[in-house]
């Protein structure tokens, strides 16, 4: 299998052409097309020599995802689904305007960014675990979501959120590739502070990211306030229990200058309670995070439901009166599966690909 050219740093294509004998200045002439003009084929690459453009043929693929389906809703958020090259499928997911996500501008528009196929950490109220893990993504099929993107919108993508299928922080090193791609100013050039990073809880990977130069932002997907409510939710939580992880948030805010979130989706029930409010609040003035409230969205395969409207909003009065900036985000895209994995497990169970997963509690 040849690489895919919308993997290649700027450093690795100008060495490739040094060792074919081809002058530095294609390599810029190469990434212009390909993430500026965003070209569908190196043959697209009309100003450089057919000579060249047949060497890149030979060495590389042009891309690393096949589009194969959009799903939109009636808030024209737009589902993505990809099929990568052994077969398997990922999604994104292009929100449009949307305030409360995590405070930008409502003329912005957010990607969700799947780094993995499937998902190894099991939180219970995702879709993207019920088929297992089976891969990482590499640098190309994580940019390379937001090139197709841009290229299947026809716009810019202002934001990118990490928190497709997948655990990011468990393909850190990819990740950091592909942000490379991201950020740099000959590739995609969108800034570092645009791009948010969710993680379960991975401690040393929060701290080694804590570390990274770059002002990414981080969200904590925490979704209970003690270790006895998150334990029903977050497996990881069994590992890295909520100390541990409140003392790896305390490390990234004495490395970085952005504001932690703190993720929690309302569960009926579950950790909707306004005992849970009153100590997530507590965490949340310790370290001086946003909270984004979310109710469940609906997984076919999970019991989970989403709780009233009115004891979410009481949930967020808690949080806001003792002084908490706190956002109660109801979703966009409900209609059209975007919960994370929920469209890559439809089409491939449909193929076979995958059983069709048991309904687990």
């Amino acid at each position: 299998m040849l690489p895919a050219l919308t993997g290649q740093s700027p450093d690795a294509l100008s060495t490739w052409l040094k060792e074919e004998g081809e002058p530095a200045f294609r390599s810029n002439q190469i990434l212009d097309w390909t993430w500026k003009k965003k070209v569908g084929s190196i043959d697209a690459m009309t100003n450089l020599p057919a000579t060249l453009r047949g060497k890149l043929s030979n060495a590389f693929r042009f891309d690393s995802l096949e589009h194969t389906h959009t799903q939109g809703s009636e808030d024209t958020t737009r589902k993505f689904l990809f099929r990568l090259h052994d077969g398997r499928y990922i999604e994104s997911v292009l929100i449009p305007a949307n305030p409360a996500l995590y405070g930008e501008k409502s003329d912005r528009r957010t990607l969700c960014v799947s780094s993995q196929v499937g998902c190894a950490y099991g939180c219970k109220f995702c879709a993207s675990g019920l088929a297992g893990f089976t891969r990482n993504l590499d640098a190309s099929e994580i940019a390379g979501q937001v090139l197709a993107a841009e290229q299947l919108s026809g716009q810019r993508v202002d934001n990118l959120v990490f928190m497709g299928m997948g655990e990011p922080l468990s393909n850190l090193d990819n990740l950091l590739d592909a942000i490379a791609l991201i950020t740099g100013p000959e590739t995609l050039h969108l800034g570092a502070r645009h791009l948010t990073i969710s993680t379960s809880g991975l401690v040393p990977q929060i701290k080694r990211l804590a570390d990274h130069p770059q002002q990414i932002r981080l969200a904590i997907s925490l979704h209970g306030a003690t270790d006895e409510v998150r334990g029903q939710i977050m497996p990881v939580n069994k590992k890295w229990p909520v100390a541990e992880l409140f003392e790896a948030l305390e490390y990234w805010n004495s490395r970085k200058n952005q504001k932690i979130t703190l993720e929690y989706i309302l569960i009926d029930g579950v950790n909707d309670s306004l005992e849970q409010a009153t100590i997530l609040a507590r965490h949340a003035r310790k370290l001086r995070a946003k909270v984004n409230l979310i109710p469940y969205n609906t997984v076919e395969g999970l019991d989970w439901k989403r709780p009233p409207i009115p004891r979410c909003r009481a949930f967020q009065d808690v949080l806001k009166n003792a002084g908490v900036s706190a956002t109660l985000r109801l979703e966009k895209g409900h209609d059209i599966d975007a919960a994370c994995g929920q469209l890559r497990l439809k089409q491939e169970t449909e193929e076979g690909i995958i059983k069709a997963p048991v309904k687990r509690k």
